[in-house]
């Protein structure tokens, strides 16, 4: 059986039922459904060849063409859907719910799978998730500058039952010339907004929300104009931790990087940072003067956070005061903070809290 889904009923089987995506492994290497398997009908060569042909001849010769490139590997194709489903229920796209995906689904329903398609495609999907940017939130924004631990304890607010989504994780990157840590490789643009929508889609619009302050990019990776909006209006809740913690904390995340690293980061934002600034930093690094390089940099990066802060309405910032970093414990303290202040949040949804 074949079955033709809206986007919003596909999205809510493919929780239990695997996804496939018959698009080629460069459309899906860019961007896709996440938690998608990708078993592309042609390989990046042969999209191209099958275009080509049917700008140049019309659709019959590319349907041709396409049968005789796929021809030795349908029985391929089954066996690889039967290991992402055994169960053989399976859900199906390209890009726009076309013949790659009509042609799929007509193999594996022929073999005995029950088949979900896509209509519209993968373009559809985009449509949707650029749709759940403009919806509206009832958001709160960790502050605090850097060093402070917000990362951290954002997680520990979502252990204590808060709407949390980590903006930094979907990104791979925690927002700073230093935020790829050396490791990290961040998705596409178009990959980031599926995730974010993603877990947006989970979120339940009338109960807070909680997101870490960030500016408009996190590495490359930018937010969606009309959340960022959303975002720069809610109220921030900004931790105030004094300067030695914030120093020892960074220290830990950053004093086992891989030194190059860290002089080539610094020598990146050197323009801002200052001559004499950045010089002394790089030296602070190569000497081993890992508390002192901290420093030099906080005074770049507690600068920008000031300013970014003096975008956004006074009334909306409440401070936070904490003793240190420990996540846990400012967890309670902001939780606490909100119920013992009655914290206004602005918006659609202000309510005394």
């Amino acid at each position: 059986m074949i079955r033709t889904l809206h986007i919003d009923n596909f999205l809510q089987l493919a929780e239990t039922i695997p996804v496939i995506d018959v698009r080629t492994p460069l459309e899906f290497e860019h961007a896709h459904i996440p938690g998608a398997h990708n078993l592309p009908i042609f390989s990046n060569g042969e999209r191209v060849e099958v275009g080509t042909t049917y700008k140049q001849k019309g659709r019959e010769e590319a349907i041709l063409l396409g049968f005789d490139l796929t021809g030795p590997k349908w029985a391929g194709f089954i066996r690889a859907a039967l290991k992402i489903s055994p169960e053989k229920k399976i859900l199906v796209h390209c890009w726009r719910g076309g013949m790659r995906s009509g042609a799929m689904a007509w193999a594996l329903n022929l073999y005995g799978f029950e088949v979900f398609l896509l209509e519209g495609g993968y373009k559809k999907y985009r449509n949707w998730v650029l749709d759940q940017f403009k919806k509206t939130y009832s958001l709160l924004i960790l502050g605090g500058m850097t060093g402070s631990g917000k990362t951290k304890t954002l997680h520990q607010l979502k252990s204590l039952s808060q709407q949390v989504i980590d903006l930094e994780d979907l990104a791979q990157h925690q927002g700073s010339s230093f935020g790829s840590m050396g490791r990290l490789i961040q998705p596409s643009q178009e990959q980031f907004e599926n995730l974010l929508a993603g877990e947006l889609n989970k979120i339940d619009t009338n109960t807070p929300l909680w997101l870490e302050d960030e500016s408009l990019s996190i590495g490359r990776c930018f937010i969606p104009k009309p959340l960022f909006l959303q975002m720069r209006r809610a109220t921030v809740l900004k931790l105030e931790v004094p300067l030695q913690e914030r120093v020892d904390f960074l220290v830990r995340e950053y004093g086992l990087l891989d030194k190059d690293f860290l002089i080539e980061s610094t020598q990146r934002i050197s323009k801002r940072l200052g001559p004499e600034q950045t010089r002394e930093a790089v030296l602070s690094v190569s000497e081993d003067r890992m508390a002192d390089f901290i420093k030099f940099i906080l005074v770049y990066y507690d600068k920008t956070y000031a300013n970014g802060q003096g975008k956004r309405e006074k009334e909306s910032i409440h401070t936070v005061q904490c003793k240190s970093t420990d996540a846990e414990e400012n967890g309670n303290v902001l939780l606490k903070h909100l119920q013992s202040n009655q914290v206004i949040r602005p918006g659609a949804y202000s309510t005394i809290l």
